[in-house]
């Protein structure tokens, strides 16, 4: 896994918190941001469909975590799921307790 596609998202997981790498239109990526934003934390987003390499990314990622699908949340440059794994992990309180 190489590239220049590869170095930005090497690069893009570790700049910020929490990361989020999303679709506007997909209703999990949505689920995935609400618990973040109810806990008024910060998050990069990089909404793949309005991106040229949106398509390069999410193959990047599929190698990263073993899935293309989005979204795909890091926190602190860790993979730690999608939409239903963020929303059950603020449920249960474990969100809040990564983020700290």
């Amino acid at each position: 896994m190489s590239g220049s596609v590869a170095d930005f998202v090497k690069s893009a997981i570790t700049q910020d918190k929490v990361v989020i790498f999303s679709k506007t239109y997909c209703p999990y990526c949505t689920m995935a941001k609400e618990p973040f934003k109810k806990l008024n934390q910060q998050f990069a987003c990089y909404e793949l469909d309005q991106r040229n390499d949106g398509d390069q990314i999410q193959s990047v990622l599929g190698e990263l975590t073993g899935a293309r699908s989005v979204p795909r949340v890091f926190i602190n440059g860790e993979f730690v799921g999608g939409g239903t794994d963020i929303k059950k992990m603020y449920s249960d309180g474990r969100l809040e307790k990564l983020l700290t």
